[in-house]
């Protein structure tokens, strides 16, 4: 079992939540680990977010923003740089339950000790201050937080104490130039952008790393130019991530990048006008000129196709127009599964142009209409298939005559009406035993191995475990092989006496569904453990310390269970 400063440092090893047990242990070690740590919490001397000293931050600096009931209608820039050693680290601590610290950008205020540009373009803003001075921003680490309302339809106070509306651009969390820079953990909501990573000419923003971050909600009703996210950088991983569906009335798309060295894994990416565009680096040269501009990994993910709007799921290529600056090189496409509700045609990926290129291996492309309304291409490129899934009666293009493109590898396709779901209306698109899809892949591109080499699978929801290796590889996201059960959640908040508990248990392996019980021992008075749910809910209503087993049990193969001591002691106060 790794230890806790593991699993921080390796957050794919385990649950990216930090639950509060683990933090309190962590944080009475941190004076030692750490430069400094400025704690924001309620009930204290820093009880605002305004009071940590933003503009003298130093390398190795921790802070640490503490959950409370109400908002922090605060807002700000980093504009100083830890080293890759020593990051400045801003962690939201979680509250009883689990509940993410929120950081509201509407009414939010900025502190008059800063001063920075572009202040209506986010609600926390990285890089680009005259107050701290900087341009450019490094090593910073921004997890467990709840950022959103960086809005056009509100409005915030800045640092000069003038009230100033969202730009039509604004994002929770702007990265204006930034190098080496992580979001981890976070709830990214209600904003025209959701996330927003910027480069120029002049200057690009370099390792960018986005994991285990709920993305959803966000967009401007009617507008196609902001999206869920929205991001340029030379080098950026989206790992482990749910991005859900934007604004109600907003077209825009879902993960929208213009990135040299774009990898896109193990994410559940749910709506959207497309599920990803990959486009070109308009803005920056230096991204276009970049080796790695021409090579694009989007592997292990999960892809629902909404009703309406494009019937595209993935493009490929540019949008500016000037095709000469499009990526003009190949697309890695391997073991996705693509879902597609819509009730007319769905089109698995667009190439900009016959200069694009796509490697599709492995991948399974199922929608609920007839096999006849699935086409793999648009109206152009070059696109390869290799041992993919898809309904019988599939087709290369829905463009007819004015197909321009090459469609090739079709003899390898896997065909059917259902490529053999666990549960696809719980959403659960694990392979059932049977399925069609079992050890019916083919190797990877030699052009991914080793770097993107496909190792793990995502976890509903911001999780991912080992995927299992058992001989062929089996088409789509997830590997059949029954891999061994595991409970993930490794500690549980204490209730306090008479007030409200509620706390979700998660596990993974086997089918992916789980029934929950108490074998040994038994929770304090008053809670109850929900078996379907996995959630232990109620008022605790003695004070003392309770030890009792937790046992998954594997719904669909109840004889494979799993069990975990846990212990719960009821107090009087937090």
């Amino acid at each position: 079992m790794l230890n806790v400063f593991e699993r921080i440092a390796n957050p794919r090893s385990s649950r990216l939540f930090l639950l509060p047990t683990i933090l309190i242990l962590f944080n009475a070690l941190s004076a030692s680990a750490y430069s400094a740590v400025y704690e924001v919490k309620p009930g204290t001397a820093m009880e605002s977010i305004a009071q940590v000293p933003w503009a003298t931050l130093q390398p190795g600096d921790l802070v640490l923003i503490h959950w409370r009931p109400s908002e922090y209608k605060e807002k700000w820039v980093i504009g100083r740089s830890g080293t890759l050693q020593a990051p400045i680290i801003i962690r939201g601590v979680p509250g009883p339950n689990g509940e993410l610290p929120v950081i509201d950008g509407r009414g939010a205020v900025t502190p008059a000790g800063l001063n920075f540009w572009s202040e209506n373009r986010g609600v926390i803003k990285i890089g680009g201050s005259n107050v701290p001075s900087s341009t450019l921003v490094s090593n910073i680490v921004i997890e467990n937080l709840e950022i959103r309302s960086g809005h056009p339809s509100y409005t915030f106070t800045d640092d000069s104490g003038a009230v100033q509306s969202y730009s039509t651009s604004a994002s929770s969390i702007f990265v204006e130039l930034g190098e080496n820079i992580t979001v981890r953990n976070c709830r990214i909501h209600d904003s025209a952008n959701g996330f927003f990573v910027a480069s120029s000419d002049e200057a690009v923003s370099r390792n960018i790393l986005v994991e285990g971050n709920y993305i959803f909600g966000n967009g401007v009703s009617g507008s196609i130019f902001q999206h869920n996210n929205y991001t340029a950088a030379y080098g950026i991983t989206f790992q482990y991530n749910r991005f859900g569906p934007l604004r109600s009335g907003a077209p825009g798309v879902n993960l929208k990048d213009r990135s040299a060295g774009l990898v896109v894994r193990y994410n559940w990416i749910e709506g959207g006008n497309r599920n990803i565009d990959m486009v070109d680096g308009e803005d920056s040269s230096i991204i276009r000129n970049a080796p790695e501009y021409r090579s694009t990994f989007v592997y292990g993910n999960v892809l629902i196709k909404q009703d309406g709007g494009n019937n595209q799921s993935v493009h490929y290529g540019g949008d500016s127009g000037t095709t000469a600056n499009y990526r003009k090189g190949t697309l890695y496409f391997y073991n996705n599964t693509l879902y597609s509700i819509r009730a007319g045609t769905t089109v698995v990926m667009r190439l900009s142009t016959n200069d694009e290129n796509a490697d599709a291996r492995n991948n399974i492309y199922f929608n609920t209409a007839a096999g006849t309304s699935l086409a793999m291409l648009a109206e152009a490129g070059t696109l390869t298939l290799a041992n993919n899934w898809a309904k019988t009666g599939w087709r290369n293009s829905h463009e007819g005559s004015s197909f321009s493109g090459s469609v090739t590898g079709g003899g390898t396709m896997v065909t059917g009406s259902s490529p053999g779901f666990v549960d696809a209306s719980s959403q659960n698109f694990k392979l059932a035993e049977g399925s069609a899809a079992l050890n019916a892949g083919t190797g990877l591109h030699p052009a991914v191995i080793p770097s993107n080499e496909l190792v793990r699978q995502y976890v509903l929801h911001q999780l991912s475990e080992a995927r299992p290796s058992a001989g062929v590889v089996d088409i789509g996201a997830f590997e059949f092989a029954s891999a061994p059960l595991q409970i993930l959640t490794n500690g549980l908040p204490n209730p306090v006496r008479i007030r409200p508990y509620h706390q979700e248990l998660a596990a993974a392996g086997g089918s992916g569904n789980f029934t929950w019980s108490i074998t040994s021992g038994a929770l304090p008075p008053g809670l109850v453990l929900d078996p379907a749910a996995g959630v232990i809910r109620g008022r605790a209503r003695i004070i003392g310390t309770a030890t009792f087993t937790i046992t998954a049990s594997d719904a669909a193969d109840p004889e494979q269970s799993i069990n975990k001591e846990f212990s719960l002691t009821s107090r009087l106060q937090p």
